[in-house]
């Protein structure tokens, strides 16, 4: 398949991508033709879709052997772009050809080039231990001398002032640190949470020179005005305001920090020599070490080229701006290179600064909740996601809108693996700990060979006690720190992406316990999974729900009463998606036995309504009526015990609930049960139907039976 980006122009002509044929293309204001010579000449022509194109994307396929024709001669599509679109295209090319040179992790090189520099790596390794060392000592004599607490502030600052001295690898860790009040005190918050822009600056000239030489333009020519000096600082750059020259509109120019590549480099080849001695020596991390290391130092790397950071930040837009109130800032490729990144400015106040977001008459937990929801998405749905949402990477618009900014550090969940993580949560739900030893297969965390028995005990012995709280007392934090010692005991090993997961939530949740201390990720979250279980057609996720829904024989109406609650209150919650596929589920070929579980189920619940109306109606007839029909029987008609009549009347109350549910969904509309009836016109919905009818005839008959003979009934029955 070739894919080829064609501007417009009186005539053009383009070589075939294919061997032996020749492709002419005339542009004409309404068509394409396409003609192929030598062994076919076919003539085509194509209406566009816009009637004034400047361009088309042709999309080739090769010949093949196939024995048809029109697979022998390979076929073509034409696809008109506007001008906007053409030049977009074609100045992020130019932005990538820019970038050829840009810097790549491989550790090999870093050995190659650190391993022959000793004394390089004996300093700098001296450096950091004696800023971390002295640290720890200091905070010894403190704890000794009983004065921990009132020193908190002054070492604080001695903890930001050492990260910003030993450079970005320890900024990006102050950063992550910044972001967790239940780990730091108040005032390492304070003080770190000012690694995240405050930090110095380079030079001035260095970054304008930079920019220049990049661009390969001159400053003026660029731009009509540029902050003289920089507006913000980030681990890896410095940030200028400036308006574009040919368009007024106002930017954000990111400046790489010079020499950035050298020391990002000495600090990982340390850190991953590191990693080797805990891989050899310490037993009780089962991890591989350096291969999280090297992960996490490609995506530091790939931070570096800005024009990647572009395209990140153009996919996420892509997938998640959909959404009314979320906020991702353009590109603008002409001016972005390997080393300067040009991008919409964007007004707005951190998500961490409580009072000036409420001061524009805004909620902080709508704007939490928002980037929890997006964040889910990006997690579970699509599974491309920002691993780095610390507060100056968010901020609320004036407009209410939750902005995403710097698309460096990205990563992506397997598809496979999202549905095992949404499976794993409702199998915690479940307190099926067999199920969620074996859910770290799909996980990634283990080989099939391993046996994963010996580990059910521990999963049983953590959960047991963390599902005492409800839901919304539920600590995400609590929850890995729990499972995380169980993993350290038995031979997993974390992928890397997950161990970007477990950060990006665990920030999340720092940044909502600013708004409010009480705030609970996994609350704010439990919606989604419930909407999706209810939802998604994804075979796994329809196996999950039947799970869910049906344990020992019988239906759990309490637990699908809930998941509607619970889906109702996230705002892609639809009637019409949560009906359909589990008809599609029911009818299947292989849902036999899911069908003998909902005729029984089905039964159950008409004789609820059939008996449990009866009784009800029974209330209602005068007591001497009842006296002379029924002999003052309290129970009416019925034989039965009390328990059981009243069982029946909550069954019944609880359907009409959950109908009630459905009803008030946003898009409930009664034409929307037409395809509903179209699938049960099939043969199997009228076979279904029909055992239905007959056991609910058969269970009243035999109800009527024992009435009329006075046998009585027992509550099992």
């Amino acid at each position: 398949m070739a894919t080829v980006l064609v501007s417009s122009s009186p005539t053009g002509k383009l070589p075939c991508p294919f061997p032996n044929t020749t492709t002419s293309l005339s542009f004409k204001t309404t068509a394409i033709n396409i003609t192929r010579s030598k062994r076919t000449r076919t003539r085509t022509r194509l209406t566009w879709l816009n009637p004034h194109p400047r361009g088309a994307l042709i999309e080739a396929t090769p010949p093949s052997s196939d024995s048809s024709s029109s697979q022998r001669n390979g076929s073509f599509k034409a696809l008109a772009l506007p001008q906007t679109r053409v030049n977009d295209l074609q100045a992020e090319a130019r932005a990538i050809t820019r970038a050829t040179n840009a810097s790549v992790y491989t550790p090999q090189l870093l050995a190659s080039k650190y391993g022959s520099q000793p004394l390089k790596v004996v300093g700098r390794a001296i450096q950091v231990l004696s800023a971390v060392g002295l640290f720890g000592l200091k905070l010894l004599v403190d704890q000794r001398r009983g004065v921990l607490d009132q020193n908190k502030r002054i070492r604080a600052i001695e903890l930001r002032d050492s990260f910003t001295r030993l450079g970005p690898t320890f900024v990006k860790l102050g950063q992550g640190l910044s972001t967790r009040p239940d780990i730091c005190p108040h005032e390492y918050l304070e003080e770190l949470s000012q690694l995240q822009d405050g930090l110095p600056t380079f030079p001035d000239d260095q970054a304008f020179a930079c920019i220049e030489m990049e661009l390969g333009q001159s400053l003026d020519s660029i731009f009509s005005n540029i902050s003289p000096t920089a507006v913000a600082a980030a681990s890896l750059g410095q940030v200028y305001k400036a308006q574009l020259k040919y368009s007024g509109k106002v930017v954000a120019v990111k400046v790489q920090r010079p020499g950035i590549e050298e020391a990002i480099g000495l600090d990982f080849y340390l850190i991953r020599g590191l990693g080797f001695l805990i891989n050899k020596y310490v037993d009780s991390i089962t991890s591989d070490v350096v291969a999280l290391i090297d992960e996490f130092a490609r995506r530091v790397f790939q931070e570096l080229n800005y024009v990647q950071e572009g395209q990140n930040a153009k996919r996420f837009k892509k997938l998640y701006a959909d959404k009314e109130n979320i906020l991702v800032p353009d590109i603008f490729w002409d001016y972005t290179s390997a080393k300067v990144l040009t991008m919409e400015w964007v007004d707005g106040v951190k998500l961490n600064e409580q009072e000036a977001i409420e001061r524009q008459g805004l909620k902080v937990l709508d704007l939490v909740n928002t980037g929890i929801q997006c964040s889910l998405r990006q997690l579970l749905e699509y599974g491309y996601f920002h691993a780095d949402p610390h507060p100056g990477n968010l901020l609320a618009t004036p407009e209410g809108k939750l902005a995403f900014l710097d698309f460096g550090m990205m990563s992506e969940t397997p598809e496979e693996a999202r549905y095992a993580i949404i499976g794993h949560v409702v199998h915690l739900v479940n307190r099926d700990y067999e199920a969620m030893a074996r859910d770290y297969y799909d996980l990634d965390f283990l080989s099939r060979d391993v046996d994963v028995s010996p580990i059910v005990p521990a999963l049983r012995n953590f959960f047991d006690d963390a599902l005492n709280y409800t839901v919304s007392e539920l600590n995400f934090k609590t929850l890995v720190d729990g499972l995380g010692n169980v993993l350290y005991q038995y031979p997993f090993n974390v992928p890397a992406y997950y161990a970007l997961i477990l950060r990006s939530l665990t920030v999340l949740e720092g940044l909502a316990l600013y708004a409010d201390p009480n705030f609970k990720v996994l609350a704010a979250s439990y919606p989604y999974f419930a909407k999706r279980l209810l939802t998604d057609p994804n075979p796994y996720l329809r196996d999950a729900l039947i799970e869910l829904l049906f344990k020992d024989g019988k239906f759990r109406w309490n637990r699908l009463e809930n998941l509607l609650v619970q889906g109702k209150k996230d705002k892609d919650f639809s009637a019409k998606e949560a009906l359909q596929p589990v008809l599609k589920v029911l009818l299947s070929q292989g849902g036999e036995d899911l069908r003998t579980l909902v005729i029984k189920e089905a039964v159950r619940v008409s004789e609820a309504f059939t008996l449990g109306t009866i009784s009800e109606t029974y209330r209602y007839i005068p007591n001497f009526v009842r006296t002379l029909v029924f002999n003052g029987n309290a129970n009416g008609p019925f034989t039965m015990p009390q328990s059981e009549i009243q069982s029946m009347i909550e069954l019944r109350d609880q359907v009409i609930r959950i109908w009630g549910l459905l009803q008030s969904s946003h898009d409930f509309d009664p034409s929307m049960l037409l395809p509903l009836l179209q699938v049960l016109e099939q043969p199997e919905a009228r076979r279904l139907g029909g055992r239905v009818v007959g056991g609910i005839t058969q269970r009243l008959a035999a109800r009527f039976l024992q009435q009329v003979l006075q046998v009585p009934t027992t509550a099992s029955e």
